[in-house]
């Protein structure tokens, strides 16, 4: 059990594109019968929110962590303006919960300013 919560400990919570406009999922990670934390993941090489998260679900399973994805949205990130903005939903998973990946990319990203709305696609 120490050794899945280290585990999961080790887990970061954000991996984002570093620009751009992408899709992004909000997971929920757990240690086998363990407690969870919720984590974002956003890539622009992603067609579908599904691939974020079967690539995310594979990483972590190798850790012996497992996953499920609470929703999903878009992020626009712009470094030059030091601006992330949390929008739309996904088809597959539904909306994220925005106010959740919000305050997850405002502690990663302390100097930015971050926003999120439930409006657009």
């Amino acid at each position: 059990m120490a050794a899945a919560a280290e585990a999961l400990s080790r887990v970061p919570d954000v991996e984002i594109d570093g620009d751009g406009v992408f899709k992004y999922v909000l997971l929920r990670v757990r240690a086998a019968d363990g407690p969870g934390k919720d984590v974002v993941r956003g890539h622009g090489w992603a067609e579908y929110h599904a691939d974020i998260y079967a690539q995310t679900a594979q990483e972590l399973a190798q850790q012996g962590l497992d996953c499920e994805c609470l929703g999903g949205g878009r992020l626009s990130h712009r470094p030059q303006e030091r601006k992330i903005h949390v929008y739309g939903y996904s088809v597959g998973f539904g909306r994220a919960d925005h106010s959740v990946t919000t305050e997850k990319l405002k502690a990663e990203y302390p100097d930015y300013e971050v926003t999120w709305a439930d409006e657009g696609y």
